[in-house]
C-alpha cells in the first residue's frame, strides 16, 4: 500500500505545480494579493508531497520490495544497506524524482525566505519554478514512474549496476543535481523579471546567493564525479571529456560567468541585458544535459535512459522552455535599460573580459558535445570528438583567462590602474616566475609547458593571497592594524580569494600529474617488483575474497620506500557480482603526501603471472583540493551577510510608492 501512497503524492505534487504555474502569475497581472500569495504554500506543500513520494521509494529499497519493478531492476538482498539507500537514486526513474525533489526544495526555500522580495516578483518567480515542476513531474508520472508494480512478485532482484555500489553514489549525484537545479532559480529570476519588465541591481543582489550556491554545490559535484571516475573504473584518468561530462561543465562554465556578470550588475548596474541571458543560458545547458543523459541519445557509463519516448519528451521539455525563454528575452531586450558605463581598464572591463574567455569556452565545448550527435543524425556516420580537440581548442583559450584573474580584485571600479595593479602584484608573479624557473631546470627540462603550468597555477594562489594582503594593508600598517583590519574584511572578500587559490591548487595538480606521471604496464610473478617514482613494489600474490553480494581476487603488494623500509601495503583486485555476473577493476590507490600510487590489475597469464598497471601520480590530489576549495569559497561568500539582507533600497522605495498611493 505504501507504494501506491508514493505514487498518489506524485499525483498530487502535479496538481499542486499546476496550481503553483498559474495562479500566482495570474494574481501577478491582476493586481491581487491574495492570488499571489497562493504560491507560497503550493511550493512549500509541493516540496512535502515529493519528499512523501521519495521516502516511498527509499523505503521499498531498503525492504527490498521487488514488486515494485523499479526495485526489482536495480537492486538485491545481498546488496549492503548503504548501497540500498543510494541505489535510490542509481537509476533513471530514481534520479529524476531526486531531481523533482530537489527543484521542490529550491522553491520551497524562496517561498520560505523570499518574503524580502517585491511580491509581484516572488510571484512571478514561483510561477515560473511552478511551471518547471509540473512538466518534470508530468515526466515522471508518463514516462518514467517509479511506482510501477511487478505482478507476480520475483524472489530476488538483478542488483544494482557494480560500478553504482560505492559511497560516491551517495555523494555525486546529489551534489551536482543542487547544482543542476539550483541554477533554475537564476533562470526563474530571470524570466520573472523578464515578465516584470524591470531589472535593476536589487534583481541581481536577490539572484546572486542562489547562482553562487548552485555554483559551490556543482564545483563539488564535478570534482566528486571526476574523482569516483578516477579510482573506481581503473583508468587512472580524471577527466575524460565524455559528452555527459561535458554536459556538467557547460553549465559550471556558464554559471561562473553569471556570477561575475551579477557583481557587475549589482555594483554598477551595468551589463543587465547580459547578465539575464547567461542566467537562461546556464539553466538551459542543465536541462541540455538532463536531456543528454536521459534521452538515449549518448551511449555512456553515465547515461541512464535509452527508450526514444523519455527523449521526445525531454527534448519538448527543452524546447518550450528554452525557446519560450528566449523568445520573451528577445521581445523584452530592447526595452531593458543598459546599464552604467566603464572604462575598459577597470574591475568591470576585467569582468566583462572574464565573461567573453568563458563563455567562448563554453561555446567550444558545447560544439565539440554535439557535433558528433548532429553529424550522426544527418549522414548516419558515428564520429567521435575526443581529448586532442578539447585540449587544442579549450586550453589556449582558457590560459589567457587564468592569466588575467588576480588582475580583477586589484582594479577599480568604474575606471582602474592596470600598471598600480601589476604594481601591487609583483611580488605573488616573482615568486611564481622564479618557481616556474626553478621547476623548467631541476624538475623537467623537456617540457617548458610544464614549468609555465606550475608558474601559471602559483600565479593565481599568490595572486588570491596579495589581494587579502592589500586590502588588510600589509607593509602600509603594523601587524596589530593589519591583522584587525584583515579579520573585519567581508566574507565575501575571503570566499573570492579562495574560490582563486582553489583553481589555481587545480591546475598545478592537472599540470603536475599529465606531464610528470609515470606510467608501467608489465606482467609480474609473485616476489617481483617494480620502480615508480622514489617508491617500489613488490607483488606478493593473489588471495581471494568474498563480500555480501561479490567474490573478488585480491592482488597483495608490499609498499617500499627510497630507503628500502617497508611503507605499508596496496591491494588492488578484480571483483564480480553474482547477481549480474558483471566484473568490476578495483583499483589499489596509496596516498603519499599529495600524490598517489595507482594499482590496477589485468588478468592472469598461463605461467601464473598478472598484468599490472602501474602509476605514480604526482601532486594528483591537488586537483580535488583546490576544487573542495573553490566549494568552500562559494560557501563562505554565501554566509556574507551582505548577500543575505537583500536589497533594503528597493524595499523602502516600493514601500514609500505604496504608502503615497
Amino acid at each position: 500500500m505504501s507504494v501506491e501512497l508514493g505514487h498518489f503524492a506524485l499525483v498530487l505534487a502535479l496538481a499542486l505545480a499546476l496550481v503553483q504555474s498559474s495562479v500566482p502569475l495570474a494574481g501577478a497581472r491582476l493586481g491581487s494579493p491574495s492570488l499571489m500569495r497562493v504560491g507560497e504554500p503550493t511550493a512549500i506543500a509541493g516540496l512535502g508531497l515529493v519528499a512523501i513520494a521519495f521516502a516511498v521509494l527509499t523505503l521499498a529499497y531498503v525492504r527490498s520490495d521487488f514488486s515494485v519493478l523499479n526495485v526489482w531492476e536495480n537492486s538485491h538482498s545481498a546488496k549492503p544497506l548503504l548501497f540500498k539507500i543510494t541505489g535510490t537514486w542509481g537509476n533513471h526513474e530514481g534520479s529524476m524524482l531526486l531531481w523533482v525533489l530537489i527543484l521542490s526544495l529550491f522553491g520551497a526555500l524562496v517561498a520560505a525566505f523570499g518574503r524580502n522580495l517585491p511580491p509581484t516578483l516572488r510571484a512571478n518567480v514561483l510561477a515560473v519554478q511552478g511551471l518547471i515542476a509540473t512538466a518534470f513531474l508530468a515526466f515522471i508520472l508518463f514516462t518514467s514512474n517509479p511506482f510501477t508494480r511487478l505482478v507476480p512478485a520475483p524472489m530476488q532482484g538483478r542488483d544494482l549496476n557494480p560500478i553504482l555500489q560505492d559511497i560516491g553514489l551517495a555523494i555525486h549525484p546529489p551534489l551536482l543535481y543542487l547544482g543542476y537545479v539550483g541554477f533554475s532559480i537564476a533562470f526563474s529570476f530571470a524570466v520573472a523579471a523578464l515578465i516584470d519588465g524591470r531589472i535593476d541591481a536589487a534583481w541581481a543582489r536577490w539572484v546572486r546567493p542562489w547562482t553562487l550556491a548552485a555554483w559551490a554545490f556543482l564545483t563539488g559535484g564535478i570534482a566528486m564525479g571526476s574523482y569516483w571516475a578516477y579510482y573506481e573504473l581503473g583508468w587512472g584518468g580524471f577527466w575524460f571529456w565524455d559528452p555527459v561530462e561535458n554536459a556538467s561543465f557547460m553549465p559550471w562554465l556558464a554559471g561562473t560567468a553569471l556570477l561575475h556578470s551579477a557583481i557587475v550588475m549589482e555594483k554598477r548596474s551595468a551589463l543587465k541585458i547580459w547578465t539575464v541571458l547567461l542566467a537562461i543560458l546556464t539553466f538551459s545547458l542543465s536541462l541540455l544535459g538532463t536531456f543528454l543523459v536521459r534521452s538515449g541519445v549518448l551511449t555512456s557509463v553515465h547515461a541512464f535512459a535509452t527508450d526514444p519516448t523519455r527523449g521526445v519528451f525531454i527534448l519538448a521539455i527543452l524546447v518550450f522552455f528554452i525557446g519560450g525563454a528566449l523568445a520573451l528575452f528577445a521581445l523584452r531586450a530592447a526595452a531593458l535599460a543598459p546599464g552604467g558605463l566603464f572604462h575598459p581598464i577597470s574591475r568591470e572591463g576585467a569582468l566583462v573580459l572574464n565573461n567573453l574567455l568563458l563563455t567562448t569556452v563554453t561555446a567550444t565545448v558545447l560544439v565539440g558535445t554535439l557535433y558528433p550527435l548532429v553529424v550522426e543524425a544527418v549522414t548516419g556516420e558515428k564520429i567521435s570528438v575526443g581529448a586532442p580537440f578539447f585540449n587544442l581548442t579549450f586550453v589556449p583559450l582558457f590560459l589567457p583567462l587564468l592569466a588575467v584573474v588576480p588582475f580583477g580584485p586589484m582594479l577599480a571600479w568604474k575606471r582602474g590602474d592596470l600598471a598600480g595593479a601589476f604594481q601591487r602584484l609583483h611580488l605573488a608573479f616573482a615568486a611564481a616566475t622564479v618557481v616556474a624557473f626553478l621547476s623548467f631546470f631541476l624538475v623537467d627540462r623537456a617540457s617548458a609547458l610544464a614549468a609555465l603550468g606550475i608558474g601559471l597555477g602559483l600565479w593565481l594562489v599568490f595572486g588570491a593571497l596579495t589581494d587579502l594582503a592589500v586590502k588588510s594593508g600589509v607593509g602600509k600598517a603594523g601587524p596589530a592594524v593589519a591583522l584587525r583590519r584583515l579579520k573585519g574584511l567581508p566574507l565575501s572578500v575571503f570566499g573570492t580569494a579562495l574560490a582563486h587559490a582553489g583553481l589555481g591548487l587545480a591546475v598545478l595538480g592537472v599540470v603536475c600529474v599529465t606531464t610528470l606521471e609515470e606510467e608501467h604496464i608489465l606482467t609480474m610473478q609473485p616476489g617481483q617488483t617494480v620502480e615508480a617514482g622514489d617508491h617500489r613494489l613488490r607483488f606478493e600474490g593473489l588471495r581471494p575474497f568474498t563480500g555480501p553480494n561479490y567474490t573478488e581476487e585480491q592482488a597483495h603488494f608490499a609498499l617500499f620506500g627510497a630507503d628500502s623500509l617497508r611503507r605499508g601495503s596496496i591491494v588492488s583486485s578484480k571483483r564480480l557480482y553474482t547477481a549480474r555476473g558483471m566484473p568490476t577493476t578495483e583499483a589499489g590507490i596509496r596516498t603519499i603526501g599529495l600524490s598517489q600510487l595507482y594499482v590496477s590489475i589485468g588478468d592472469e597469464t598461463a605461467d601464473g603471472g598478472l598484468v599490472v598497471r602501474v602509476w605514480w601520480k604526482p601532486q594528483v590530489t591537488l586537483i580535488w583540493i583546490g576544487a573542495l576549495v573553490m566549494m568552500l569559497g562559494g560557501m563562505v561568500s554565501l554566509c556574507d551577510r551582505r548577500l543575505r539582507i537583500g536589497a533594503p533600497a528597493r524595499r523602502r522605495a516600493e514601500a514609500a510608492a505604496g504608502e503615497a498611493a
